[in-house]
């Protein structure tokens, strides 16, 4: 299982960036997928999690500007995230799980985790 996370990069706040997140070894449709952030000196926290081919689950305050969604044909899924906030700078981590068992935005659920890619918005 291998999850490679891309498309982070510097923004300025109100643009938009997408990632990327490729799969190998598994089929994202079996999976739980999901994606953290993790900014300098604070935990890590839930962005969004998708399943079932399309069930979507995201952190409160950033459902509306943020989108998660998977080609499974690709074995990607993505991130969309709009109107950016510098608050939103932080390292983005791809994950998959076959069984969320403590839940779809719960990082304990996960098994296999990306190397991360950074996000910043300035």
């Amino acid at each position: 299982v291998q999850l490679v996370e891309s498309g982070g990069g510097s923004v300025q706040a109100g643009g938009s960036l997408r990632l990327s997140c490729a799969a190998s070894g598994f089929s994202v449709s079996r999976y739980y997928m999901a994606w953290f952030r993790q900014a300098p000196g604070k935990e890590r926290e839930e962005v969004a999690a998708i399943y079932s081919l399309g069930t979507t689950h995201y952190a409160g305050p950033l459902e509306g500007r943020f989108t998660i969604s998977l080609d499974n044909a690709k074995s990607t899924v993505y991130l969309q995230m709009n109107n950016l906030k510098p608050e939103d700078t932080a390292m983005y981590y791809c994950a998959g799980t076959l069984n969320a068992r403590y839940g779809a935005l719960v990082d304990q659920s996960y098994t296999d985790w990306g190397q991360g890619t950074q996000v910043t918005v300035s």
